[in-house]
């Protein structure tokens, strides 16, 4: 009941009662929804992980691909074939509800359909280790597309993980017992008033059988000395 302030009436405890079961239904709801983003969060990082192992070894292939065009061409030739992309993208972002968090979804398209438009050059005065990282370059994107996208779906799930953790612990360790104690505060309390009350009750009653009894006791005495009155009055006559 520290720093609890609260009116001990039987409206008061019907109204937190009410509060204490709204925070219990809501605890459990949450501890719910807690259990289940740590699950959901799990199974993104371990996706994360295998999606990163294969898209850094995909990229140490288009590494190793340029490097070997690079000394098999000259960096002015390499510079030129490369200078002016042939194929363009367009990324779209829609978002999906996991546990009343909103994760981004990525996608994109390629302004035209033809699968050589992402070579940006002839094919005459270019090495095939070229073609082979243009190619293998053209494939990690989408992996790693992929990979922005769970990487910061785990991110904003682990957000939403702490913000419910925070949450289940205010119910758990704050606001469901102060409730509890308010409630066994005004219990308490009508308890003394129903005794104070009864007892003050018992108190009227035994002051009220008292005075019947000391008027009945007046009056017995009264009745007797009219009585004696009349018999000495009569024993003269």
């Amino acid at each position: 009941m520290a720093n609890i302030t609260v009116s001990p009436t039987r409206m008061e405890l019907t109204r937190l009662k009410g509060k204490l079961r709204t925070a219990q239904r809501g605890h459990k709801l949450l501890k719910d929804k807690r259990d289940e983003l740590m699950k959901q969060f799990l199974d993104t990082v371990r996706e994360v992980r295998s999606l990163r192992a294969e898209v850094e070894e995909d990229l140490m292939r288009v590494h190793k691909s340029f490097t070997v065009a690079s000394a098999l061409m000259s960096s002015e030739a390499l510079e030129q074939a490369l200078l002016y992309p042939k194929q363009s993208v367009e990324l779209t972002r829609t978002t999906q509800n996991i546990m009343s968090v909103n994760v981004p979804v990525y996608d994109f398209q390629t302004k035209t359909k033809s699968d050589s438009d992402i070579y940006p050059y002839g094919f005459a005065a270019t090495s095939g280790e070229l073609d082979d990282a243009v190619e293998a370059l053209g494939l990690v994107f989408r992996k790693m597309l992929k990979l922005a996208q769970i990487e910061k779906s785990a991110q904003l799930m682990a957000e939403e993980i702490e913000k419910t953790r925070r949450r289940v612990n205010a119910l758990e360790y704050v606001m469901i017992p102060n409730t509890q104690e308010a409630i066994r505060y005004i219990t308490m309390k009508l308890d003394e008033n129903d005794r104070s009350t009864t007892t003050r009750l018992m108190k009227v009653k035994d002051m009220l059988l008292k005075d019947a009894i000391e008027a009945k006791r007046a009056e017995n005495a009264r009745a007797m000395e009219a009585f004696s009155k009349s018999g000495g009055a009569a024993a003269e006559t």
